[in-house]
């Protein structure tokens, strides 16, 4: 890094706050619920790549959110815990109890403002929806002098109530206003004048910070968060691998490259450490069962792979050809290690941390015992297949039901059956069951031994590498009354595969249900 770019990073002015919401409007996402260890290892990661404020979630919404943001609160060292609100006192005194452990908190309080959600979302009046802002962010107060308050649909509410709303929050002490786009309708030009105007309208605007908070429906959640970025704001909320509701939220990753890359014509810094950013993505994936997609900017597996022969050639003469960043500065290392049946835990232990993973002791020698297994399996183990051996590790931890073993019966010879034993918490049972197909056969005994009546409207299978003894990447999707849960596992045994992935998109429904009962709560 130049000179000129280390004095530009020592300009407060210019300092970006990252806001992340993996945990609140990340876990939003049809079948992304995590369970609360999950959450706690993404908080930790978090914490430690530099994320300045972390939204652990809505302490409302159910007990298991409470209880969540509690523990992230009591467990999290340097970035400020954040938990989001209504304009209730019942959600804002929940939020407080909630953050009460933090070393440092933050009450993140909402309303709509647009036309369209006062009338048919909230059916109140513009006059008590402004009445709302003042009483909701003068109760978070009570509870921390860090309260960021928000305008729910802002970029399809009228500008002068825009600013009457923003200028009631900042006197009753906000801190941070947060202008979002909720439904992902703006474009950058036109969210940068909206920035704009708020800074040059309303009175104190200068001494609050701005924030964006921008979704993904037409593709332009990053683009339009960095438009804000240049009009004034200095802080962006986004997640992990653009995780959110409908198309989601602004990728943390892209918008931290995107600045790290183009401080030329972006002279803004954040805190985040980039070297992270792999391993976090990684994580996330795996606890959430979404997988990323492999052109995605950043993280993606293609987004340093080069195929083409005029690519390669240029990249065997100078990387810079082809590569605007480097793979290491995202956290994958280059490696001369090759992994097979006679490689040692110290060497196993390397290559991890050079993919972006450190287990802890236990998970370890699980995923050490199940690398020398597929090492058996396999003439050659590639990275892809550690990282899905790893990712079904972490993402099949502290589950409760837990797959102990599977006989499969198949073939021309007679009727397709399965015999299946799960581990649901602490229990073992075994059940025999036929099917359409050895998969149904399996799914079926699965559903003999935890019965319930989730409809399966994905079932897919894709080769985590090439050749027969490829290891089989499985993606389950379950729905039933209205919650959605995926499941995602990897086996060279393709059957083996489908019934943890079967499995895992169980467990996630049963969280899912467990966190939204009693709430029906919408957010940002």
């Amino acid at each position: 890094m130049t000179d000129t770019n280390q004095k530009t990073r020592r300009n407060s002015q210019d300092k970006i706050v990252i806001f992340d919401t993996t945990l609140r409007d990340g876990e939003q996402s049809p079948g992304a619920s995590m369970t609360l260890s999950e959450k706690l290892q993404v908080a930790e990661v978090l914490d430690e790549m530099g994320v300045d404020v972390i939204e652990a979630g809505f302490p409302i919404a159910s007990n298991g959110d409470f209880e969540a943001v509690m523990e992230i609160a009591k467990i999290v060292k340097n970035s400020v815990v954040c938990g989001l609100s209504r304009a209730s006192n019942k959600d804002i005194d929940r939020a407080g109890e909630a953050l009460a452990p933090a070393k440092q908190s933050r009450i993140h309080t909402f309303i709509s403002t647009s036309p369209l959600h006062m009338k048919y979302k909230l059916q109140m009046e513009p006059e008590a929806v402004l009445e709302a802002v003042t009483q909701s962010v003068t109760r978070a107060r009570k509870y921390t002098d860090n309260v960021e308050w928000s305008a729910e649909d802002a970029t399809r509410t009228d500008h002068d109530f825009l600013c009457s709303c923003v200028e009631a929050a900042i006197k009753a002490g906000a801190t941070t206003i947060n202008i979002p786009d909720t439904v992902g309708y703006t474009v950058p030009e036109e969210y940068y004048e909206l920035i704009k105007m708020l800074i040059d309208k309303v009175p104190g605007a200068d001494d609050v910070i701005l924030s964006t908070h921008c979704h993904n429906d037409l593709g332009l959640a990053v683009a339009n968060s960095l438009a804000g970025v240049r009009a004034g704001a200095r802080q962006i909320e986004c997640t992990i691998n653009g995780m959110g509701e409908r198309a989601g939220n602004a990728a943390l990753e892209e918008v931290v490259m995107g600045m790290d890359t183009r401080s030329d014509v972006l002279p803004f810094w954040t805190n985040v450490d980039p070297v992270h950013i792999t391993k976090a993505s990684r994580l996330v994936s795996a606890v959430s069962g979404f997988p990323v997609q492999y052109n995605k900017a950043i993280v993606g597996q293609n987004a340093f792979a080069h195929e083409s022969g005029i690519h390669q050639d240029g990249m065997l003469k100078n990387n810079q050809t082809y590569e605007i960043m480097t793979p290491e500065s995202v956290g994958l290392r280059a490696s001369s290690l090759v992994m097979g049946k006679h490689s040692g835990r110290h060497a196993f232990k390397e290559k991890l941390k050079d993919l972006g993973y450190e287990l802890g002791d236990n998970a370890f020698q699980e995923a050490f015992q199940r690398f020398k297994d597929l090492a058996d399996k396999k003439k050659q183990v590639f990275d892809e297949d550690l990282i899905a051996l790893v990712d079904d590790e972490v993402s099949s931890e502290n589950a409760p039901i837990k797959l102990v073993s599977l006989t499969v019966y198949a073939g021309t010879g007679g009727p397709q059956k399965a015999t299946v034993t799960l581990d649901v918490e602490g229990e073992e049972t075994t059940r025999e069951s036929g099917g359409d197909g050895p998969v149904d056969a399996i799914f079926n005994a699965i559903r003999d031994i935890v019965p319930h009546e989730a409809r399966l409207p994905l079932y897919q299978v894709m080769a985590v590498t090439e050749g027969t003894d490829a290891q089989a990447d499985v993606m389950v999707r379950l729905e039933q009354d209205g919650f959605t849960a995926t499941g995602r596992s990897a086996d060279t045994d393709t059957m083996v595969a489908s019934a943890k992935a079967y499995i895992g998109a169980l467990n996630g429904m049963i969280a899912r249900q467990e966190k939204a009962v009693g709430s029906n709560l919408s957010a940002i």
